[in-house]
Order: structure tokens, then sequence, then C-alpha cells
């Protein structure tokens, strides 16, 4: 395998190097979207919701702070802390805070589809140049050892596209599983912080007090 490894040339270890960076990239987004985000949401909001129902807007606040180091957490807080004011105050605070979270969640996701890119330019490019060296290689070799040298020049150049798209498939694959999952996070801090406005402004409008002609 070292052997068939080296035999690519300069540009396998180019692509190793991109290979590495991928997958630094790949386990920390990782570690933080599926472990430090990691988070029942019905669970969470339920519990919100209970201290609402029961007009404790000081628990709910509370179950809030419980999850702060979570931007669901953040996110629902300055909606609560809104909860006096208008539904528009209510609704643009939960928003702004959704629009700060999301470049967080989707922060280095795309440098996986580029790393993806890279190595397969690379793969190429480390191909054509193999196939220029087998091609002068041949031109001045004896006329008996041509198809050998020939045959072994692209077999070798080959290799590099082969580990190029080794390399840019897993790439692939992590930046659509990161960026799925990133969607999906951002998916619920929208459907809560609907719930959550939805609840305030019903709980409002039922404190309002009922004209009687």
């Amino acid at each position: 395998m070292i052997e068939l490894f080296n035999s690519g040339g300069s540009f396998m270890y180019v692509i190793l190097t991109v290979s590495i960076v991928a997958l630094a990239f790949f386990c920390e987004r990782a570690s933080f979207l599926y472990f430090r985000l990691n988070l029942n949401y019905d669970k969470a909001f339920q519990k919100i919701l209970v201290s609402l129902e029961r007009s404790n807007y000081h628990g709910a606040i509370e179950e809030c702070a419980k999850i702060e180091k979570h931007p669901l957490g953040r996110i629902l807080k300055a909606g609560l802390l809104k909860s006096d004011k208008r539904d528009k105050e209510i609704e643009l605070a939960m928003e702004e805070n959704i629009l700060r979270e999301i470049p967080l969640i989707k922060r280095r996701i795309n440098y996986l589809a580029l790393f993806a890119n890279i190595a397969t330019l690379l793969g190429l490019l480390g191909t054509i140049l193999g196939l220029i060296a087998a091609f002068e290689g041949v031109s001045s070799a004896d006329a008996a050892m041509k198809q050998q040298i020939l045959a072994k020049g692209i077999s070798v150049a080959m290799l590099t596209t082969a580990f190029g798209l080794v390399v840019a498939i897993p790439c692939l694959i992590g930046f659509y599983a990161l960026n799925n999952r990133g969607d999906f996070i951002i998916d619920q801090f929208e459907e809560k912080a609907l719930k959550l406005f939805n609840a305030l402004s019903t709980l409002k409008r039922e404190k309002e007090p009922v004209c009687q002609n």
C-alpha cells in the first residue's frame, strides 16, 4: 500500500494533506452539531410551555436559563423577556436571535465541499502531469520498451485521480450530513420560536378585558 501510494508522485501527499485538514474540520463540526447541540427540543420546550400555561413567566425564563448554553434557550429567552411588549417586538426579538445563531450553526460546513473539489482537481492535475511525463519518457525510450513504459506511466498517473476521488467522496458525504443536521437544528429554532410566539399571543389575548356593551 505504501509503495502504491509513493508511486503516485508528489500530488498524493498534497491530497493526503487535504484529507487530514478535511477530517479535522468534519470532526470539529460533527462534535459541535451532534454532541454540543444535542437536545430533546420537544421536551425542553414543553417544560417552558407548562410554566407559561400557569402564567409563570419567571419559571419559563428559568427553564430557558437551564439550557442557555444551547442556542434554543437564548432564542426563547429573548422572546420571553419581551412578553409584556407588543407581538411584533416579541417576534423581532426571537428572529434577531435566530439570525445571530444561524452563522454559528453553518460555520465551516461549506469547507468540506471545497475540500472535495480541491481533492478531485488535484487528482486530475496529478494525472495530467503524470501522463505528460509518461509520454515524454516514451519519446526517448527504445521501441521495445515504449509500450511497457507507457502502460506503467499511465497506471501511476491514474493513482492520483483515484486517490483524489477517495478523498472527495467522503468529504461530500460529510458535507451533506452536517448541512442536513444544521438545517434540522435551524428548523427546530424557527418551529419552537413560532410556537412560543403563538403561546404568548394567546395568553395576552386571554388577559385582555372583555368589552361589554
